[in-house]
Formats: C-alpha cells, structure tokens, sequence
C-alpha cells in the first residue's frame, strides 16, 4: 500500500514538473510574433524562432554532458530554468521600458534565455525517466499521461496570455518568467538522478551522440533524415505567424470584433487540444498503415493546415481556421512521435538515443532554422512589402506558398522513401 502511494506521488511530482516546463514555453511560443508585429518588428519574426532551432544544434547535447558527468540533472533542470527565467525577465523589461525596442536591445537577451531554456525539455524526460526506473515502473507505460500534462500546461499558458491581453505586449515574457522562476526552485526538490563519476575514454565525437551520422550511408535513413529536415521547415511557421496573422484581421471593420481576432491564442490552443488526442490514434495508424503511409499522412495534414489558414478568415470562414487547428494535432505527431518510433525501431541499441538526437537535430534544429528564415522572406515579400489593402491577399498568397511546398515535399516522399510495411 505504501508504495502505491509513493510511486503515486512521485508521479504527481513529474506531473507538476512536465506542466510548468511547458507552462514556460507556451507563455510565448504562439504569440510572442503578436507582440513583434506590434511593435514594428514583424519581419524579425523569423529570427526570434530561428534562434530556437540555433541552440537547439548544440545546447542539449552539452547539458546532457553536464548532467551525466557533474551536475544531477534534476538540479542542472533548475539551474537552467532559473538563468533562462532572468534573461527572459530582462527582455520583457526591455520592453517595458523601451515601447519600440531595437532589435538588439530584445533579440540577444531572448537568444540567451532559450538557449537555457530549450535544454531543459531533455533533461526533464531524463528525471522523469531516471525516477520512474529507480521506483521499479515501466516508463512506456508511466510517462506518456504525465507528459500529456505538458501539453495541459502549454494551452494554460496561452489561454492566460490571451485573456489578460498579455499576448499583445511585453507582459508575456514576465510571465514565462514567473513561470521559470517556480519551476527553477521546485526542480532541487525532484528526486535526485544519478552521475556517472567513472572516467570515460569516450572521444568527443562519441560524447555529443555524432556517431549517428553514420546513419546516412544507409540510403533509407539518409532518405527518412533529410525529409526529417524538410517537415522540420514547417514546425516554426505557424508558431511563428499564425498569431500575427489572425490578429491582422483586426485592421478590417468587419472581423475585428470576431473572436479569431479578439482570442486568436485561444483559436491556436486547439492545435494543442487535437495534438493531445492524435497521439492516441499513433500506435492504430503505425501498427495498420507502417511508417510510410503515416508520414504521408502527416505531410498532406501539413499542407491542409496551410492551405485552410489561406482559403479561410475570421468571419464566414472561420471553420477554415477550426479546421487548420484540428489537422495540425496529425501534421505534428504523425511527423514527430511517430517519426521518433520508426528511428527506435531502425537504429542499434549502442546508438539508439546518438540516433534520436540527429532526428531532433534535423527537425528542431536545422529544419526550424532555415524553415523560420525561408518563410519570413516569404512573408516579408507578400505582407510586409505591400499596403494595407493588398495584407490581406498577401498573407492567403504566403500560406498557399507553404501548402505548395508542403505538396511538393509529401510527393517526393512518396517517390523516394523505400519501405514496405510488415502487419
């Protein structure tokens, strides 16, 4: 009986550290481009997401090295959120005290706060699984419903920042501030996880997990990871811009009153809701259909989800935009949870977890790089460029562009992706 009831705490323990990590990141991720655009940095947008993807190439691997030689990663998670927590604190106060702020009074605090921050979803997964192993429970079993509370945490944040108004200025940085501040104490009270004293002679190379790239000599990895990379392009674009899209509706009388444009953050919290109950569906969809079809599926889900934000607006077309947000929960998991699956399956165990960091890598971090400066160019040219009268247009014309490219992708795939499926 007691030991129920621990492992029934600790649970709740990695349940409440999952919700404020992602508390964090959704205080801004969806709608920090309302803010820029507010204040006449719209076309920086690109680059405050691209920063994300910078650090994502090298600042997990580093802090895994940290935690496994000599930090407990449980207490490197607070020190993170903590320094990321000061940064993020110092950019909103550059804005609050600069109401049209340079580009680099904000972009080099925020560039340092996420990259202490990007860490820290890596090394949560690593207390949670070091503490459910060490409490003798099966992590495939244990961690995906206290993960979901991530998500929970995430749309909590968006709803707040929505309906305190905080989505249109600087006061969204506070908050996920206050947010890093809670997490960064309350993460030394998380049970403690192991470091390994011994001395390695591992090599550089083997250290930062880089002998995964040698996955790329076999021609059906090399494939699976350089459309890795090309679906990664997509990830950051509508965090980037579908905040700023839906609030310049606001400049037309007939739709500023409508509540895509009033709770645009609200409107995008669906892509979290419908992500949450499409990992549900991941182990039919594999188990039936293989990895193939499924990336497929998640492709063309790509190129609804663009092609609904361009054919769609706030008033009469509205359940465009609904339907944009159901779509993304497939666009996102099918490409994500079930691409990580099909590297588990694929990879030898010595290089198993080398493997998972180069998908990241070629999503998180090189995909969203160069996905997040390809479509501000892209929205530069045909929104930022034109007058107010053309905006409208300019942005249906942008989203078409993304659908496009994400066709373009799904039929390449399907061309060159060799695999044939076993049920």
């Amino acid at each position: 009986m007691n030991s129920t009831v621990n492992t029934g705490g600790l649970k709740l323990r990695l349940t409440i550290m999952n919700f404020l990590i992602f508390a964090v990141w959704g205080s801004y991720l969806c709608s920090l481009g309302v803010y820029l655009g507010n204040i006449n940095m719209g076309s920086n947008i690109g680059a405050f997401f691209a920063i994300q993807g910078i650090v994502s190439l090298f600042m997990p691997a580093l802090m895994g090295i940290v935690a496994d030689k000599w930090i407990p990663a449980q207490k490197l998670l607070g020190i993170c959120h903590l320094l990321s927590a000061l940064f993020m604190a110092a950019t909103g106060y550059m804005g609050m005290t600069h109401p049209e702020p340079t580009f680099n009074q904000l972009y080099w605090l925020y560039a340092v706060s996420v990259a202490f921050f990007m860490p820290t979803i890596a090394l949560g997964n690593s207390v949670s699984y070091s503490a459910l192993t060490r409490a003798g429970l099966d992590t495939v079993k244990a961690f995906p419903p206290i993960r979901v509370w991530g998500t929970i945490g995430f749309i909590i944040s968006m709803w707040i920042v929505d309906l305190t108004g905080f989505k249109e200025n600087y006061m969204q940085l506070f908050v996920a501030a206050v947010w890093g501040v809670v997490l960064g104490f309350y993460s030394f009270t998380l049970p403690d996880c192991p470091i390994d004293h011994t001395k390695s002679n591992k090599s550089l190379v083997e250290a930062l997990g880089l002998r995964a790239f040698a996955l790329f000599k076999q021609q059906k990895m090399a494939v699976f990871f350089i459309f890795s990379f090309l679906l990664g392009m997509c990830l950051q674009v509508t965090n980037g811009f579908a905040g700023t899209f839906l609030g310049s509706f606001g400049n037309y009388p007939e739709y500023a009153d409508t509540f895509a444009v009033k709770h645009n953050i609200i409107l995008s919290s669906l892509s979290q809701v419908s992500e949450t109950l499409c990992i549900l569906l991941i182990p039919f969809f594999l188990k039936r259909f293989g990895i193939k079809i499924v990336m497929l599926i998640s492709i063309l889900a790509w190129v609804l989800r663009f092609g609904f934000f361009g054919a769609g607006n706030p008033g009469d077309g509205v359940w465009l935009f609904i339907l944009s947000m159901i779509v993304y929960g497939v666009a996102f998991d099918f490409f994500n949870i079930s691409g990580s699956l099909f590297v588990d399956q694929e990879t030898d165990e010595g290089i198993r977890s080398s493997a998972q960091g180069v998908f990241m890598m070629m999503t998180n971090g090189l995909g969203a790089t160069v996905g997040s400066f390809c479509a501000q160019a892209v929205v530069n040219k045909y929104v930022y460029d034109q007058s107010v009268a053309d905006t409208m247009a300019g942005w249906s014309t942008a989203w078409y562009i993304f659908a496009a490219f994400a066709l373009v992708v799904a039929v390449l795939f399907a061309l060159l992706f060799k695999y044939k499926h076993q049920r």
